[in-house]
């Protein structure tokens, strides 16, 4: 089994709420809880999940923009959590990330040439015309004119400052990218282009990639592996054929039923799930789908399951609908 490029074992991030003079206990929020997944070298996992469910923490987490709360991460066998500032800075030109909004991630300041070599000014790689260089040859391979490099964001549409995105997150030649909604904030027509973008730059250039997304349907377009997220958990991961063919866990059915129909004629069973999500402040115990879960036994009220695989590596977090032949991962 080849190793993974990218890993988070038991991860969690609590932000903390309140406080005030007196220093009391504080809340927190559990944004993620618990999670471990791998990513194999040029595999890309679609990791999809409600709004606030975690997906975009998780994403930062594996790239220590943020610190965890608990649990490792590790990239290439190497935990991130205890490297020196040095080695932690030379790691980074090995993972990137792509923003979801490609209208506040740029510098309205700053020249689209300056923006997308910024990374090789930081980590000082060539000469100062071999970065000018390298900038224009990145904007022609995300689809840009080389002159772009003089021009400023606002000059821009939204696909094209995507592109501009996608080009400084390359700049440094990474193993691993973080494309958070990457896609979201843009027009259906222009999304197929940015998906496509991503898929043939991939291919060439061999991109490891987490790919965050509440859009089952990019997802299933992009991924070779889909990791379902609720509530700072993940409650399911399988291929994509396992999960878009036969997913086991009621939230991720439900996900499923909720995307459109597409085919003329095509009738889809809708699943609605009662309630809302509960607060990530104080979540329930045992499952904390149960509240919204219409197969919800008296065990999941009281006992968190545990994210167990079956066959072809596909796990589900789940009492009632277990994996056959699961075991524990």
């Amino acid at each position: 089994m080849t190793a993974p490029l990218v890993e988070v074992r038991g991860v969690e991030k609590r932000f903390p709420l309140g406080g005030g003079w007196l220093r009391r206990a504080r809340a927190s929020v559990h944004a993620v809880d618990g999670v471990s997944l791998a990513i194999a070298p040029g595999e890309t996992l679609g990791l999809v999940g409600e709004s606030g469910c975690g997906k975009s923490t998780l994403g930062r987490l594996m790239l220590r923009l943020l610190e965890p709360t608990g649990g490792d991460v590790l990239f290439e066998g190497r935990s991130l959590l205890g490297l020196p500032p040095a080695e932690l800075r030379a790691m980074r030109r090995r993972m990137q990330i792509v923003f979801q909004d490609p209208y506040g991630s740029l510098n309205p300041r700053m020249r689209v040439g300056t923006i997308v070599r910024e990374g090789l000014d930081i980590h000082r790689v060539g000469t100062p015309a071999e970065r000018r260089a390298r900038a224009r040859e990145l904007l022609e391979l995300v689809g840009l004119p080389p002159d772009a490099a003089d021009r400023y964001p606002h000059e821009f549409s939204g696909g094209q400052r995507q592109r501009i995105g996608i080009a400084r997150a390359l700049a440094v030649e990474p193993r691993f990218v973080v494309a958070d909604e990457a896609v979201s904030a843009l027009d259906v027509s222009v999304q197929a282009q940015i998906l496509n973008l991503l898929q043939d730059l991939r291919g060439r250039l061999g991109l490891t990639t987490l790919f965050i997304s509440h859009d089952l349907r990019v997802v299933e377009h992009v991924s070779d592996r889909v990791a379902i997220m609720y509530l700072g958990r993940v409650v399911e991961v399988g291929t994509r054929d396992a999960i878009y063919a036969s997913a086991r866990h009621p939230y991720t059915r439900a996900l499923l039923a909720s995307v459109p129909a597409t085919a003329p004629g095509e009738k889809k069973e809708r699943t609605a799930l009662p309630g809302d999500v509960p607060s990530p402040v104080n979540p329930p115990p045992g499952c904390a789908f149960h509240p919204r879960c219409p197969f919800a036994e008296e065990r999941c009220r009281r006992e968190t399951p545990a994210l167990v695989a079956g066959a072809g590596g596909h796990a589900v977090a789940c009492h009632v609908f277990p994996v056959p032949g699961a075991s524990g991962i």
